[in-house]
């Protein structure tokens, strides 16, 4: 059985309009010292708003899933910001607060910087996992290559200069050569007209992936890039060639751009170009040191990309955070990281950016980890850094699309917590955030916000409006009352985006089982999924792949929201990937380990919150996710609706209310919080946070 309400992934797009009602969007636009900016233009679905003389506007415009609003203004860099209408919902449900935008002005000699992670399009591009639909077909790669990108072309394309990490070799067909390694990327030719089409000025070639198929590899990516008209730098056949900077001018003001990879990789031959063979530049500290002061010495500003640290860890390394300071140290004017595929902060190091992993830009991994990662936008003045501002984006499916909601949440507070943790304050404009020169040298302020309280709720979603700074204590009315906080393995806890910007979200099995995207009902916003089962029948929800980055041996909670028809049967499973599993059979056959099991009847129609609470394996496993099963009880065809559903891991112990909460880099990125009983109507729950500006 399929219902009517079922939403066509085709038709939820940032264009598509909820429903006919119309709603108010309000905000304010301001220069850099908070100065009102009258009759500033903000664009949204073809439509043009002014602000008045004060800054503000106030927009009557069709209700949408996705607001894309375009801020412009004479003689200003243009912003462009995007919010879903479920996390504006959250403030008030008659006009949607934007928060205060600002706009950089143009001076002469200032130039605005765009840069992006790791890029490839190629592998499970062609031949996706988990049954998911083809992304780029052989008849139309250049064409598929750019729905890819089309959401990131609105941010990219307006900066003078753009740049990403090329982590590919680019190839009308694989090569014949190959590295010793087990891993190897190629990318086709066509797909850096999308990259251009987008964009993007220039790519770095300093990468462990730059070699992946030795000279022949290498010949063909350095002739498709002169052909696409990209620049590039960071790979050559000889160490000269590959440590050669791209030389540009930006607005009246030279720049070199130089990358570099930080190790030499551990087969033969190596992945990095010597006198007499090629490959990518060596960063090693004699090469940044020489090659970086030898560009600095000709006046021009300075741009390092540099590849290194420890994939999926939150830190850099302190082999790259010495090589980028040295590169600092020896002229660099802006030094920035990759490899880690999750993102990682930032610091203010001489009064010079410091950006220690941009994580993935357009990538196939499939790991929850992964998706959350950003355009960063630099503001140069000659060789002194202005501003930097970082625009959430959310891989769905590998393709980046703005990050709205629980996502934008997710990644700012990741950055808010890490930066700071280097004396690097981040404030806001709009859903962006900042980074200014000073560093740490911003005033703070405290807001308390109160915690939406359902009666009979023991685990409770955080607001995802809660972006805007770190959480500082959790205040309640019952003093017995006793906390924990925790944060989500699994994405898209609220399935407010599910199907937005053309691109459905892939970490539940939706496509390998008949669950579905609908409107019918929901517990939060509009969307749940959605079954029928027959009479005596079962139906399984589960997470597409294994969250691979956890804590071993450490309380976890799959929580979910459930409303059902008739009698039901739920069993909540942890299943996991062995160190030595191959990933489909772990898929497949691995063991799956019982938590719960839930009888609930249909209760005239009421949703129901499930909470399946276990310990992690201590050790042995690679990666974690959960499944549950449905069993209709009853002879007659069951509708069973699932919403809010995530997996949990808990970052402290219960503690008191009114109190600090036990502090950690987790628990200050909070996403969800547990009380040691379930709320009543009487109970009253305030969250305090630190925000700077």
């Amino acid at each position: 059985m399929k219902y009517s309400a079922i939403i066509s992934t085709l038709l939820l797009t940032s264009a598509s309009v909820v429903n006919a009602a119309d709603i108010s969007l309000s905000g304010s636009i301001t220069d850099e010292a908070n100065k009102p900016l009258a009759n500033a233009k903000i664009t949204i679905a073809g439509q043009d708003f002014y602000t008045n003389q004060k800054g503000q506007f106030a927009i009557t415009t069709p209700q949408r899933a996705i607001y894309q609003l375009a801020i412009s203004k004479g003689n200003y860099y243009q912003s462009v910001q995007t919010f879903s209408d479920y996390e504006l919902s959250l403030q008030t449900k008659d006009t949607k607060s934007i928060a205060p935008i600002s706009l950089v002005e143009k001076k002469q000699g200032r130039a605005m910087l765009s840069f992006g992670g790791d890029v490839m399009m190629g592998r499970r591009f062609y031949q996706p996992k988990f049954s998911n639909p083809v992304l780029i077909n052989e008849g139309s790669i250049e064409q598929d290559s750019k729905r890819i990108t089309k959401q990131i072309k609105p941010y990219m394309s307006v900066a003078d200069y753009a740049s990403i990490n090329l982590e590919t070799q680019i190839a009308s067909e694989r090569p014949k050569q190959k590295a010793p390694k087990s891993i190897v990327f190629y990318t086709r030719p066509e797909s850096l007209a999308a990259l251009t089409w987008a964009g993007v000025d220039y790519v770095t070639l300093g990468n462990n992936h730059t070699y992946d198929f030795m000279d022949e590899g290498l010949l063909s990516t350095l002739n498709a890039l002169k052909e696409s008209g990209l620049g590039f730098s960071g790979a050559g056949f000889t160490e000269k060639e590959a440590l050669a900077p791209q030389h540009t001018t930006i607005n009246g003001v030279d720049y070199s751009m130089l990358g570099y990879v930080g190790w030499t990789g551990s087969f033969s031959p190596t992945q990095t170009a010597t006198a007499t063979k090629g490959g990518a530049a060596y960063g090693d500290e004699a090469n940044i040191k020489r090659s970086v002061a030898a560009e600095s010495a000709k006046d021009r500003t300075v741009v390092v990309q540099y590849h290194g640290s420890l994939e999926y860890a939150s830190e850099p390394t302190v082999m790259t955070e010495q090589r980028l300071k040295l590169a600092v140290d020896n002229g660099a004017d802006i030094a920035i990281a990759h490899h880690s595929h999750v993102t990682q902060g930032f610091e203010i190091y001489k009064g010079k950016l410091l950006a220690y992993s941009l994580g993935n830009f357009i990538f196939d991994q499939y790991f929850y980890a992964t998706p959350h990662t950003f355009v960063l936008n630099v503001w140069m003045d000659g060789e002194q850094f202005h501003r930097a501002e970082i625009v959430p984006i959310y891989l769905k499916g590998y393709q980046p699309t703005p990050a709205t909601g629980p996502q934008r949440a997710k990644l700012l507070k990741r950055m808010q917590t890490l930066s700071n943790k280097r004396n690097t304050a981040v404030s806001f404009s709009g859903g962006h955030a900042v980074i200014l020169p000073q560093g740490s040298a911003q005033q703070s302020s405290y807001v308390k916000r109160s915690l939406p309280v359902v009666a009979g709720q023991k685990v409770v979603s955080i607001p995802a409006n809660n972006w805007q700074g770190l959480l500082t204590q959790v205040d309640a009315s019952d003093s017995s009352l006793r906390y924990r906080l925790g944060t989500e393995l699994s994405n898209a806890r609220t399935l407010e985006s599910f199907s937005a910007f053309d691109s459905p979200e892939r970490g539940w099995n939706t496509d390998s089982s008949d669950f579905e995207l609908s409107n019918n009902k929901a517990y939060s916003g509009q969307y749940s999924l959605t079954t029928s089962i027959a009479g005596k029948a079962q139906e399984a929800l589960a997470m597409t792949n294994f969250a691979r980055v956890f804590n071993s041996g450490n309380p976890m909670t799959v929580d979910l929201t459930v409303n059902v028809e008739q009698a039901t049967n739920v069993k909540v499973y942890w299943q996991g990937r062995k160190r030595k599993d191959k990933l489909n059979d772990a898929l497949n056959n691995g063991k799956k380990h019982l938590i719960q099991s839930f009888d609930i009847d249909s209760d005239k129609g009421k949703w129901q919150q499930l909470s399946a609470h276990f310990n992690s394996p201590r050790g042995g496993y690679r990666g974690l996710r959960f499944i549950v099963e449905f069993e209709n009880k009853s002879a007659k065809s069951n509708a069973i609706y699932v919403d809010d559903l995530s997996f949990i891991q808990w970052n402290s112990a219960f503690t008191a209310v009114n109190s600090a909460p036990i502090s950690n880099e987790l628990t200050s990125q909070a996403s969800v919080i547990e009380f040691n009983r379930s709320l009543n109507k009487k109970d009253r729950v305030v969250l305090n946070y630190r925000q700077q500006r």
